[in-house]
């Protein structure tokens, strides 16, 4: 609990201009520390107020009683062993004896704690009464020695954090079993051991008025623009908003074409992604308190790649990328064109299944439009009704829900059974998709049905032309959306739908490693030896 001060002074309004005198909720950028102990304490007091996990641990130095220190920090984000043996053990009863001739004073008091009496992996020094209020908030201890107006900075943070586990937004047979967590620290050290390298540079910000959220930006210098580090760097600048509590409020601050169903911003919570990307010259962004790591710039073929398309084969990545291609139409179209092709051009489908699925439509009270409507709106309830509730639970109704829906509706004769068949097909096509990408599918799929269902074909294929010139239009910080496919890109194209062997893919993303262009050395295909 809050620890009460032993006899404070009380704090003049006609105090020394550089001393505070003033309310913590109007500190004045760059307000300055005072040497009087208890004028600190009583301003501190007043910051805290209310705030019982706010420690304030006053104690005399071992060497000088008349050295009077105050240790302040938060409960619950700090490591008490290191605060009791590392700092007020060390300071109040094992301080280090001073050379011979010299005496400890109040005069050389802080520099004789920073240099010789503090155990501290890492200290700093502020004299910003802002700063030591960030510093407290943020986890670490800050201490006041009296008669000196300068504060240290302990780093001792340590809190509770989840354990690092696989991933919830990519699962993967084959690659790392791990996923960031909503430490900030955690999730750097990932990066850094998988890229070793000094040229990864990671610069801290603080967004967020009242969250003060720290902020990570990461790049490989030498590989990435710098004139995307610039332009990342001025679009979080200009973000002023209360707080941050999770990557999409940035998102939607600094993604181009903010009223696009699809993100210019990539979102994953897989460190070897994020590396990935960052040895193509692209730029992340890590934020305090969640999982999920942004990376831009992005492009549409994202959408249909996975981080095991490159531990696995190439030939079966190829593969399985093609069919992502196909559900990815699928999961687009499949509706429009089944609601286009009865309504309004029966002539397409031969006589037999036109005939048999007239023969399920029969007593059905709902044109083909509201009834394939209907179930995919069933469908996308039951969809969210898994992902929200507890896993057991979500999973039984996800699997039965959607079963016994399905089949009661045919049978009580509200559906079709081939609409009920198309739904499903639709669905599980998605599943397939890049989670973010998908939701932009999802929702477009809604006003293709609506064409198909005014227009037939002809309205479908009008969307899909319009759906196409949008994404053209598209950039995402000055990348083309469409790239390596448009504008073409002969190089780009090893990486797309088709997944090139290694030795095939010397060369970054045109249009986004431009730095430093070439990846790998020439000549590395294997060959058989010769006996």
């Amino acid at each position: 609990m809050f620890r009460k001060i032993r006899s404070p002074k009380k704090i003049s309004r006609n105090a020394e201009p550089n001393t505070l005198s003033y309310c913590a909720n109007n500190i004045p950028p760059g307000a300055a520390l005072s040497p009087d102990l208890p004028c600190n304490l009583q301003l501190l007091e007043d910051i805290f107020k209310n705030c019982s996990d706010v420690i304030i641990r006053q104690f005399v130095c071992a060497q000088n009683e008349e050295i009077r220190l105050a240790l302040i920090y938060v409960d619950g984000l700090i490591s008490q062993r290191q605060v009791s043996d590392q700092i007020m053990r060390a300071l109040s009863l094992e301080l280090p004896l001073t050379d011979a001739g010299e005496k400890l004073t109040k005069a050389n008091a802080l520099h004789f704690i920073k240099m010789r009496g503090l155990c501290m992996h890492q200290i700093k020094e502020t004299e910003n009464i802002s700063d030591a209020i960030n510093a407290i908030l943020s986890g670490d201890t800050v201490l006041l020695v009296d008669g000196h107006s300068r504060a240290i900075i302990n780093g001792s943070r340590e809190w509770a954090s989840r354990s690092v586990e696989d991933s919830k937004i990519e699962a993967v047979v084959r690659g790392p079993r791990e996923a960031f967590v909503e430490t900030l620290l955690i999730n750097t050290s990932m990066l850094r051991r998988k890229i070793k390298n000094s040229n990864l540079k990671i610069e801290l910000l603080k967004i967020g008025d009242k969250t003060q959220t720290d902020v990570a930006v990461i790049y490989l210098d030498g590989v990435i623009d710098e004139k995307l580090v610039a332009e990342a760097k001025k679009r979080l600048s200009k973000i002023k908003i209360d707080g941050i509590l999770e990557s999409g409020y940035i998102e939607e601050f600094i993604r181009d074409s903010p009223y696009s169903p699809f993100s210019t911003i990539f979102h994953t919570d897989r460190p070897d992604r994020v590396a990935a990307n960052l040895l193509e010259g692209r730029l992340a962004i890590l934020v305090d308190g969640t999982p999920v790591a942004l990376t831009l710039p992005t492009v549409f073929v994202e959408i249909i790649q996975n981080p095991e398309d490159y531990y696995q084969n190439y030939q079966f990545a190829m593969a399985v990328r093609i069919l992502r291609v196909v559900t990815l139409f699928m999961s687009l179209l499949v509706p429009s064109v089944y609601v286009a092709v009865i309504d309004f051009h029966p002539e397409m489908i031969p006589s037999p299944l036109l005939l048999s699925i007239a023969a399920q439509r029969e007593g059905v009270p709902f044109p083909l439009f509201v009834e394939i409507l209907i179930m995919e709106i069933v469908f996308e309830i039951l969809r969210e009704a898994g992902i929200r509730l507890p896993r057991p639970a979500g999973q039984a109704v996800s699997i039965v829900g959607a079963l016994i829906v399905g089949q009661a509706a045919v049978q009580a004769g509200l559906v079709g059974a081939a609409t009920v068949i198309v739904v499903a097909l639709t669905g599980i096509a998605s599943f397939t998709l890049y989670y973010g990408g998908g939701l932009a599918i999802r929702l477009l799929r809604f006003p293709m049905m609506f064409l198909a269902a005014s227009l037939g074909l002809f309205g479908l294929i009008s969307g899909v032309i319009f759906l196409v010139i949008h994404l053209a239009s598209i950039r995402s910080f000055g990348v083309p959306f469409l790239s390596p496919l448009a504008p073409a890109s002969p190089s780009g194209f090893k990486d797309t739908a088709v997944r090139f062997p290694w030795w095939a893919m010397g060369k970054r993303p045109e249009l986004i490693g431009q730095e430093n262009p070439q990846r790998e050395a020439p000549g590395l295909k294997p060959e058989a030896t010769q006996n």
